[in-house]
């Protein structure tokens, strides 16, 4: 039984490419555990000699009478080792793909994920996260995706698909575009909103080489290619420059601009367009204008000439009604204050004249008394007369 375990050890590493010295230590585990759980021993030590054969221990055991036990858990070691080891294997194979595209098909769905069929019993999980909304997937449909990620999950390999990361329109042009896979072009950014546009930056470090032609190819061969595999997804190629004011006008094509105003503090960029551009450099949605700001790395504010004519004429006018305003306040608070003083003078003044009046100038208030006491006199004296009369 020993060298036929040899034999079969030997097999099973040549046919599934697996390392032998991992598969004979899985079955010298398998059965130390089984005869110490037998005899209730918690020191056995068990070793298969990989020449011979034979079977050393450090307790007195006859293993060739063991049988069926032996047989059981040699069985179940060499399962076990072998899932592992393929396990294993496909996951180094898998893990240098990642950031590549590999081809499969529809396999199955589990509610929004997609299983994808990648070949030699391996399953691509494509989750909602990472489709496209617009692309609508059947079973049997052949798909291409790029591998996001790969993970050991116990005995099993779980590898992550995804079609809406921007890389995979990088992975898409390397296999369409050779200059891009000899380095003589260099894609600088990407930014994707995936199944509507894609905006990619290219550079290239030849200057017999033209980045963006390479890219579109004869007619338009290359880039057809690419879009018919993203559904017809939109996909602008601009030229690459480290100057701001060159790389908005590139990343705001194909609309024309007239001026570029940078803010280097706040880095806003005002971008003026003619009015039959306006609707270009937006874009539906705005698409263009998100997509070229998230580029520059510039927060760009489109306008017209009329418009900016416009809100400068808004602006004015607000500062000079606030000024207006200021003045009026002014002007009333000083009015009020010279009326309050100059009511008050006159006040004081009529009041002072008429003092004085009525008491040194016109003597109307000493004749008045004087007439007065004149006739009180009289009155008084009037009974007098009258009773000596009597």
């Amino acid at each position: 039984m020993s060298q036929e375990i040899l034999r079969y050890v030997d097999s099973i590493a040549r046919e599934k490419d697996i390392d032998k010295e991992g598969l004979f230590e899985g079955i010298e585990q398998a059965v130390g555990q089984a005869l110490s759980k037998k005899y209730g021993l918690d020191d056995l030590e068990l070793t298969l000699n990989r020449e011979s054969g034979q079977w050393n221990c450090n307790y007195e055991v006859d293993l060739e009478s063991q049988g069926r036990i032996l047989a059981q858990s040699v069985k179940q070691a060499i399962v076990s080792k072998v899932r592992e080891a393929e396990r294993d294997v496909l996951y180094d194979e898998f893990e240098a793909k990642i950031g590549q595209i590999v081809n499969g098909t529809v396999q199955r769905f589990e509610g929004d994920t997609v299983w994808v069929n990648l070949g030699k019993n391996m399953e691509g999980i494509l989750p909602r996260a990472e489709k496209v909304r617009s692309e609508i997937y059947n079973n049997g449909d052949r798909i291409r995706a790029m591998v996001l990620e790969v993970k050991k999950i116990g005995p099993r390999l779980k590898i992550i698909l995804t079609r809406a990361h921007r890389d995979l329109v990088r992975c898409l042009f390397e296999l369409e575009v050779p200059e891009i896979a000899d380095s003589i072009i260099e894609i600088r950014r990407i930014e994707r909103e995936p199944g509507y546009r894609t905006k990619l930056a290219v550079h290239s470090s030849d200057s017999k080489v033209d980045c963006v032609g390479a890219c579109v190819g004869v007619r338009g061969t290359r880039i057809k290619s690419i879009i018919d595999e993203l559904n017809g997804e939109r996909i602008d190629i601009i030229r690459w420059s480290d100057e701001s004011e060159t790389l908005i006008a590139n990343a705001l094509k194909p609309a024309e601009i007239s001026h570029i105003q940078l803010d280097p503090q706040s880095s806003k960029a005002l971008v003026l367009v003619d009015e039959d551009q306006l609707s270009l450099a937006i874009g539906r949605r705005g698409q263009n204008v998100r997509l070229a700001s998230k580029m520059t790395g510039w927060e760009i504010d489109i306008m017209t000439r009329a418009e900016l004519e416009k809100s400068i004429a808004e602006e004015d006018s607000a500062e000079l009604g606030g000024e207006a305003t200021g003045d009026d306040s002014a002007e009333t608070a000083e009015a009020t204050e010279n009326d309050a003083a100059e009511a008050t003078g006159d006040d004081s003044a009529e009041t002072a004249e008429v003092t004085e009046d009525g008491v040194t100038e016109d003597g109307v208030t000493e004749d008045s008394a004087a007439e007065a006491t004149g006739a009180g006199e009289g009155a008084a004296q009037a009974p007098d007369d009258e009773s000596l009369a009597h």
